[in-house]
């Protein structure tokens, strides 16, 4: 029998990281021992005040559904933790609470594109964003970042990308790939130009709390309250190592948070209770194993971009925040693809190639700063095996 897709399938694509991972499994499953920097996961385990929070919640019998939206009192949680770092409080109607943040992307998405819409997209850029885009039929018009000013960008350059298609601008501070941050001067520029041409902001804060150093997080948020066109979208995966607890949140204006709850339920029809409860824990609970984590992953990104920094044909920037290195190849005279695959059959090393992220992507990799610094040793020694050690 030959199966008829529709045109939303042909264009939805997977994230290449998984596909990444998928073929190194491969490979260790034929003895191989590869070191993974493709994925964006943190090596730490879940808190132990949010494991045991579920299992207490799963023991309470809480197994079954909950409202589409979200439970009552993990909004008034989120209504909280958003006034002490955001400086406001949502309204509950403001607030949806998803299947993991990655659902927002499309959820929000869907709420607003008609074929033939434009969506301004940071590039390069978390994958989930295109993928979304043209499987709504939309169209991505690329925001290229610029290395020379941090992987940031000028509010003109934004400026010109906008015509009466323009739809939504998509916003990734501290970012991944680049793990770099936007200033709050650029931040409510942006703020003020989606407003002015009545254009959704979504801000994609899904690592606002890992910061390193004096590094200001800014939102776009903080100007309307989530009232007027801004939607902040957030989750549970790194910052409290939840990755597989598939947890999001989603704040933004009453009625678009509407018609996204009734996605929500169509589609997932819920977060499970126990799952919710283990987030108010999170946030509730003791912050020491958060700002732990933050700490060791600053310490790890100056290791590995101090060691990429003296390969021969590698430059880095120090990230500010987020769980990731972004460095140049462009020296070693590959590209990233062919840079890959050398670290992959040479080294045994994984990464993801630049141009996965947006074609303003290619000549650079991402390296995920979620392991050991023994291991994250090694990887340098490999690399400096094959490209040497620049003279100083």
């Amino acid at each position: 029998m030959m199966i008829n897709f529709s045109t939303v399938s042909d264009h939805i694509t997977s994230q290449p990281m998984f596909e990444i991972l998928s073929r190194v499994q491969e490979l260790e499953r034929t003895g191989q021992e590869i070191l993974h920097f493709e994925l964006g996961e943190p090596d730490f385990s879940t808190p132990d005040n949010i494991k045991a929070a579920a299992i207490n919640a799963i023991n309470g019998d809480q197994t079954k559904y909950a409202p589409s939206g979200g439970l009552h009192e993990f909004k008034e949680v989120v209504q909280e933790t958003t006034l002490k770092s955001r400086g406001f409080k949502p309204e509950l109607n403001q607030i949806l609470i998803t299947p993991g943040a990655n659902s927002i992307i499309y959820f929000a998405l869907k709420c607003v594109i008609n074929p033939g819409d434009e969506i301004i997209v940071p590039d390069p850029g978390f994958p989930t964003y295109y993928s979304a885009i043209h499987a709504l039929g939309g169209i991505p018009k690329p925001l290229q970042l610029n290395e020379n000013d941090d992987f940031s960008f000028s509010h003109e350059s934004l400026e010109q990308l906008i015509t009466h298609k323009t739809k939504a601008i998509i916003l990734n501070s501290p970012s991944n790939p680049t793990g770099q941050t936007l200033s709050s001067n650029l931040v409510k520029k942006v703020y003020e130009i989606s407003a002015k041409n009545n254009i959704l902001l979504i801000s994609d804060e899904i690592y606002a709390r890992v910061i390193f150093d004096d590094t200001k997080f800014a939102s776009p948020s903080t100007y309307d309250e989530c009232k007027g066109n801004t939607l902040i979208l957030n989750g549970f995966s790194k910052a409290f190592s939840m990755t597989g607890w598939r947890l999001g949140v989603a704040i933004g204006p009453e009625n678009l948070i509407q018609k996204m709850t009734n996605l929500t339920s169509t589609i997932a029809s819920c977060v499970p209770p126990f799952i919710q409860i283990a987030g108010i824990a999170a946030v509730t609970g003791d912050q020491r194993a958060v700002k732990h984590m933050v700490k060791t992953y600053h310490e790890r990104s100056k290791i590995l971009v101090n060691g990429l920094n003296s390969v021969k044909g590698i430059s880095c920037l120090m990230p500010k925040g987020a769980i990731y290195a972004f460095p140049n190849i462009t020296g070693t005279g590959m590209n990233s693809a062919q840079f890959s695959e050398l670290l992959l059959r040479k080294c045994n090393i994984a990464v993801t190639p630049g141009h996965c992220f947006g074609a303003n992507g290619e000549g650079y990799v991402r390296f995920s700063t979620v392991n050991s610094d023994n291991t994250i040793r090694e990887a340098l020694r490999r690399i400096k095996d094959i490209f040497g050690t620049k003279q100083v």
